[in-house]
């Protein structure tokens, strides 16, 4: 069984990543010593609270059962357990990428999400 979980992410430090086969995070990943992720249920806050109005973003799905026990689920936003990675996301766990447009009523619109 999987447990998929997401992370949005600008389009350049995601291609980078891409060439390089690891992501270590955007800026607040690196700051904070981890790397965010959402669920299905909270990712679509996660891009209204941290994202809005940003275009040229992706989003990616991530096998979270492919990270071992460097993935914890911590409390975070209203007392809601999300999950965290303590290390750098190897991209064997990617599952997909997708952009992550702006609909015309100025919110992102999601792809279809396994687990909501």
């Amino acid at each position: 069984m999987s447990q998929i979980i997401y992370k949005i992410t600008p389009q350049a430090p995601w291609r980078e990543a891409e060439a390089n086969g690891r992501f270590t995070g955007a800026p607040i990943d690196v700051a904070d010593g981890f790397i965010h992720f959402s669920t299905a249920a909270q990712v679509a806050e996660t891009a209204a609270k941290h994202f809005s109005g940003q275009t040229d973003l992706l989003l990616v799905a991530i096998d979270g059962i492919g990270l071992g026990d460097a993935l914890k689920y911590e409390v975070s936003r209203g007392g809601a357990l999300f999950p965290h990675l303590y290390g750098v996301l190897d991209l064997k766990a990617v599952l997909w990428v997708k952009p992550l447009p702006l609909g015309a009523d100025g919110t992102h619109q999601f792809p279809p999400l396994e687990g909501q």
